[in-house]
């Protein structure tokens, strides 16, 4: 069966998210996906709901001196920052590591060359990747096919008009959490996906200042920052749905 899952977002238990889990499920099915991997900033779900026909994966997205890392079906906080210590730590719990928008803050092509046999995926697309970097998408994807390592695509939705920015397609023996498991890593049919706006952004950060007490010079820049992703996306075209192989 052929299966529809934006594999990044994040809900408000989240430092700088919004959304209950509820509310990410309700958007997910309006939008016609199947499941969806909630990947907490360093947190993971208390408890995993189970649906008949739909999927909720519990994940995390894991900051470490090397990026961030999305480890999917994991069920347990991953405590260390260090990259291979958390790699580690994901695989002991059966999980996938996959490296998230790997070149979203550097164009280097080769900084992640001696830790890709460590990983089990790209994510190739990210909806927030390129407004820094243009080509942070079409780089990830040449570093899996470079590793030929499996592929994911994500939203990394903070607000609701983000989810199913990010679709990766599979072709799974049956919705469930071992089914699409086996199908990551046989390989996703495609990836699709839209870029997000930088006020998506902009509305993120405004909740991370908010939810952590920011004082009035991080208040300040917040609003400075907001004036520019207003400008970016008034002055930036949008350039449609984006559908790519692996």
């Amino acid at each position: 069966m052929e299966l529809r899952l934006d594999l990044h977002i994040h809900s408000e238990r989240s430092f700088d998210g919004c959304m209950s889990l509820s509310e990410i499920v309700a958007l997910a099915r309006e939008r016609g996906l199947n499941g969806v991997a909630i990947c907490d900033h360093d947190r993971v779900l208390d408890e995993v709901p189970e649906f008949d026909d739909f999927l909720v994966i519990p994940a995390t997205e894991v900051s470490t001196e090397r990026g961030h890392l999305l480890g999917l079906f994991v069920r347990e906080p991953i405590e260390t920052r260090k990259f291979f210590e958390s790699v580690t730590a994901i695989h002991a719990q059966g999980g996938l590591a996959v490296i998230a928008h790997p070149f979203e803050h550097s164009t280097d092509a080769n900084r992640l060359d001696d830790v890709m046999s460590w990983l089990d995926g790209v994510e190739i697309w990210n909806s927030r990747a390129d407004r820094k970097n243009k080509s942070a998408n079409a780089m990830a994807r040449e570093l899996a096919q470079k590793w030929k390592k499996p592929v994911t695509a994500g939203s990394d939705a903070h607000v609701p008009e983000e989810v199913g920015g990010g679709v990766t397609v599979l072709e799974a023996d049956e919705l469930s959490l071992s089914a699409v498991k086996a199908a990551l890593l046989r390989g996703a049919k495609q990836v699709e996906g839209r870029r997000g706006r930088a006020m998506c952004v902009a509305r993120s950060q405004k909740t991370k200042r908010e939810k952590t007490n920011a004082g009035v010079k991080r208040r300040v820049n917040g609003m400075l920052f907001t004036v520019k992703c207003a400008l970016q996306d008034f002055t930036t075209r949008e350039d449609g749905w984006h559908v790519m192989d692996r």
